[in-house]
């Protein structure tokens, strides 16, 4: 019997209208009603994760920033975090700056937006740094040979890598996105070691965790998983890891799968 449930956002839980529907909260909250913890996995920072794990009436945990950190925002517990070096994010920001592309910086509570008018701060990353942690950072622009270089000169660094990044930057058969991204986080970051760690401290096996997910920065978690659930909606390389593919977000496919949890397992 399953134990606990690892459920992504973007492309799974929720449709691409941004969405998660009426018909998937009500599945999630059977399921956590009957002690079965519901962890919503991003890479987005904790904050927005925690935000969308409370709309989709899920558990008091989260793992955010592609598994640099666990939070049980009920408690306001930091359970783990892998934070990147002063220096490193200083580093990154000067080589967002040689290639002039949007440099975002997931602190805790909050993403931190460099070298754009929309830039929340008046402080220099410098300065920044020195009174806030940071597990992620994102490069994005519209000019996917932008990042294209920026990912070249990231793929010789030692101590940092890129957990997830367009669809586009992996497949030469996938349009362009009108914003190209990669995320950079220290080295041995996932959201399978962040699951490691959260099963280790609720002391469950991992042969008894479920993950629902559909693209390339997932794979660590059905990499360490009893039960790999992906969307329809993910590429052919994803499907290939699968124990079982559910319909697309589009097609309520987390509602599917969880629907059916609920009949035939819990």
């Amino acid at each position: 019997m399953y134990k606990i449930i690892f459920i992504d956002i973007d492309g799974t839980l929720r449709n691409d209208k941004k969405e998660i529907t009426n018909r998937t909260k009500i599945e999630i909250q059977k399921i956590v009603e009957k002690g079965i913890p519901i962890v919503i996995c991003s890479g987005r920072y904790r904050q927005y994760t925690e935000e969308v794990s409370k709309e989709a009436l899920a558990s008091d945990y989260v793992i955010a920033c592609n598994g640099g950190e666990i939070y049980n925002y009920k408690d306001k517990e930091i359970i783990y975090e892998n934070n990147l070096k002063k220096q490193t994010i200083i580093d990154l920001y000067q080589l967002a700056k040689k290639y002039d592309v949007e440099f975002d910086i997931n602190s805790r509570d909050k993403k931190i937006v460099f070298n754009k008018s929309d830039s929340i701060l008046e402080e220099s990353v410098e300065e920044f740094v020195e009174t806030h942690t940071s597990t992620q950072c994102v490069f994005a622009d519209g000019d996917a040979t932008k990042i294209k270089a920026i990912k070249a000169e990231i793929d010789k660094l030692e101590d940092i890598e890129i957990i997830n990044l367009s669809k586009s930057l992996l497949y030469e058969n996938v349009p362009v996105e009108p914003l190209v991204f990669l995320d950079v986080v220290c080295k041995g970051t996932s959201k399978g070691n962040a699951i490691k760690k959260l099963c280790e401290y609720l002391k469950i096996n991992l042969k008894d965790c479920v993950a629902i997910g559909d693209s390339y920065n997932d794979l660590p978690m059905f990499g360490v998983v009893g039960h790999r659930v992906v969307m329809g909606n993910a590429l052919e390389d994803i499907k290939k890891v699968a124990d079982e593919v559910t319909d697309s977000n589009n097609e309520d496919g987390v509602a599917k799968f969880l629907e059916k949890l609920n009949k035939e397992v819990f």
